[in-house]
């Protein structure tokens, strides 16, 4: 059984940065699609970054392109990172790593394209 593991999260002072990992492990098939989500309660589950595994690009919509930084672990694959610069406290929510075999183009940034979730790390940003 497999399972997808976040760290890192916290509460950061705005201006903050925080990092967050996630790591997959324990699938039987391969990992190819990895994102990154967050959720305020009472709100939609929000695209932040996303990458195919491997590959040479990452994904970021608008909101938060420049601030955020998706990376993969050089030496462990399917581990990744968020690097969160400049938080303000608009970012405060539960932070969710997420993964699927293949995200077929156009469908990075749909929660409804990937199959495996973490169980999500929370991110409080104060003033």
């Amino acid at each position: 059984q497999g399972h997808l593991v976040e760290s890192g999260g916290g509460s950061v002072q705005a201006g903050g940065s925080l990092r967050l990992s996630c790591a997959a492990s324990g699938y039987s098939d391969d990992i190819n699609c990895m994102g990154w989500f967050r959720q305020v309660r009472g709100k939609e589950r929000e695209a932040l970054a996303a990458v195919y595994i491997g590959g040479d690009l990452s994904f970021y919509p608008d909101s938060v392109k420049g601030r955020f930084t998706l990376s993969e672990d050089s030496e462990q694959k399917r581990l990744i990172y968020l690097q969160m610069n400049d938080l303000n406290e608009e970012d405060t929510a539960m932070y969710y790593c997420a993964a699927a075999l293949y995200c077929p183009a156009g469908t990075v940034f749909l929660a409804r394209a990937y199959t495996y979730w973490g169980q999500g790390t929370q991110v409080t940003v104060y003033s």
